[in-house]
């Protein structure tokens, strides 16, 4: 499990949430805390799930509670155990564990006769109903709703009809079961919402068992009740789901009904998403790129989802670091994409193996230097951490370096290759750029260079007879031309150029913002060690930008995942 500051409590930030839990704790109306975290098991976890992971174990975290995992299964005909896994993998990756891993299924059993009690307790009935009838007697915000002809229906023809739609003797949507609260709320969720529908979706955990499936609203609240929840956190959207929240927990409680030892129903805290700009962490659209084949997949590292994001190379030290610094707040904003990349950046440098990549590749040919001989020089695999130790780097007469490197007679403000100067070579010699080959169309195909053997390891040379002292402003690197190795590489953009890609005019929709270029593949060569990287090793090709070797290669050619450049060169206009 990663070494993050999750594992820290003491460096959780004291805020909002933390303060209400700490006055919870401090007034007795819990003697400790238990969190959970409740997903749908309907697609991949994405970064802002990162956010609601670090507070939902971070606050159990920092007063030495408990956090629950639990799969809010109560959709079958949209999830399946592929999420299921997925969920786990990735929030081990974040590197949190859960106290216990549970389901919304494991409380079907008792769902069901809670719901059963409020119907003999008048708090519920069956409607019968469309959806599209109850849409339109729901009424507005200026409007009150419409009361249901079926509202008033005796409470024995409702437990029968509630019973035959669990039998599973209606088909899909001909009915529901709904609490009997307040049409004219001012509260639109307060207005009859639905408990059940019926459903004969195939479901991955209790197979064909059921025909009916509790509505998150049911569901959610009465599990945080039965697993002892003491502080259900969610975010903004949530807020106005709290009353029916309380209302669910104050009726069971009112006829006797609650969970076995369990003294005090769970407190509801809402804190603010976390918006990233030039992402979407809508689940629906991320499944509708998967879907429309936009993407590969739901771990394409152009996606928001974690799985996505860890094969593109990003930490979960990173991701816990960004959410930390981001703080928990109640009002929802924007945050800067390159914030993210800067705090990756930052983790980056002090972990990357560097190593030496050439992506548009130039042969130079050290005329002066031996044919037939190479020699050996040690590289540091990361300046910021000496413990990584080095790694042997083959020097010879043909090298490869980067076409941009050079440039035909430039002036003095180029401080790379061209004719007559020189430039450092990193790791190995000083060389001199001496006369360049073209092609019929003029395009240059090889630089004769020769190189100076007082410059082993790249060290200035020595005074000459005068006393002078030669210097050089250029360092690039290079690979040698034998033994480098064949890549791909794998150059990513944003997925969306709009800086908001929900935020569409009228007649679009987000798919009209995805950007043409958010991946471009080109071919490289890199020096052997990259060859022998794994995936998931954090790496910097120097001079380039911090990369990621892929899990998969392509026709046996290792594919390397640019994560991030070695700076922010985002552009406003």
């Amino acid at each position: 499990m990663p070494d993050t500051d999750a594992s820290q409590p003491t460096h959780l930030p004291v805020h909002f949430v933390a303060q209400a839990i700490d006055e919870d704790l401090a007034s007795g109306r819990f003697d400790q805390v238990v969190t959970r975290f409740p997903p749908e098991p309907n697609g991949f976890l994405h970064i802002g799930h990162a956010k609601a992971i670090c507070i939902d174990f971070g606050m159990a975290q920092r007063h030495g509670g408990k956090t629950n995992l639990r799969m809010d299964d109560t959709n079958p005909a949209k999830e399946e155990q592929a999420f299921i896994d997925a969920i786990q993998e990735d929030v081990r990756w974040l590197g949190f564990d859960w106290d216990a891993l549970t389901y919304a299924s494991d409380t079907f059993d008792q769902l069901y006769g809670w719901a059963c009690a409020l119907i003999k307790a008048g708090h519920a009935y069956v409607d019968d109903q469309t959806a599209e009838q109850i849409r339109a007697n729901r009424g507005d915000l200026n409007v009150a709703g419409t009361a249901s002809p079926f509202r008033d229906r005796p409470v024995e023809e409702s437990l029968d009809l509630f019973a035959r739609m669990k039998a599973g003797e209606f088909e899909d949507g001909s009915r529901v079961l709904r609490a009997k609260i307040d049409m004219a709320s001012p509260n639109m969720v307060l207005r009859d919402p639905a408990m059940y529908r019926i459903s004969h979706a195939h479901h991955p955990r209790t197979g064909d068992t059921w025909s009916i499936y509790p509505m998150y609203d049911w569901a959610h609240g009465q599990g945080d009740w039965i697993e002892g929840v003491t502080h259900s956190l969610c975010d903004l959207s949530f807020e106005i789901h709290r009353p029916l929240y309380e209302w669910f927990i104050t009726r069971l409680t009112e006829i006797g009904e609650r969970p076995a030892g369990v003294d005090h129903g769970p407190r509801q805290i809402e804190f603010a998403r976390g918006n990233i700009t030039h992402l979407i962490t809508s689940k629906r659209k991320l499944k509708h790129l998967v879907d429309g084949g936009h993407v590969e997949g739901w771990d394409d590292p152009r996606m928001p989802t974690l799985s996505g994001m860890r094969r593109r190379g990003y930490t979960p030290e990173a991701i816990v670091r960004f959410w930390t610094e981001a703080g928990v707040a109640k009002r929802e904003n924007n945050i800067e994409h390159a914030k993210l990349e800067n705090v990756l950046r930052s983790d980056l440098n002090a972990k990357a193996q560097r190593r030496m990549a050439v992506l548009d590749p130039i042969k130079v040919t050290i005329t002066n230097y031996p044919e037939g001989q190479t020699e050996v020089f040690p590289a540091q695999n990361n300046p910021e951490n000496e413990a990584d130790g080095t790694r042997d780097v083959v020097f010879g007469r043909n090298l490869l370096i980067e076409r941009g490197d050079y440039k035909p007679n430039a002036n003095r403000k180029f401080f790379r290759l061209t004719e007559g100067r020189e430039v450092r070579l990193r790791w190995a010699y000083w060389i001199k750029c001496n006369e360049a080959i073209t092609d019929a169309d003029g395009n240059v195909t090889e630089l004769l260079c020769t190189y100076d053997p007082e410059t082993r390891g790249g060290d200035n040379p020595p005074p000459d007879a005068e006393g002078k002292v030669r210097k050089v402003k250029g360092t690039i690197h290079w690979v040698q031309a034998e033994t480098a190795v064949d890549a791909q590489v794998r150059l990513y953009e944003h997925l969306f150029e709009a800086e908001n890609p929900e935020d569409v005019p009228e007649g679009q929709t987000f798919l009209d913002h995805l950007n043409p270029d958010s991946v471009t593949v080109v071919p490289a060569k890199v020096e052997p060690a990259l060859a022998q990287d794994h995936p998931g090793v954090p790496l910097q090709f120097e001079r380039h930008a911090y990369f990621v070797r892929d899990a998969e290669d392509s026709d046996g050619t290792p594919v390397f995942n640019r994560t991030v450049t070695l700076r922010d060169t985002s552009r406003k206009g």
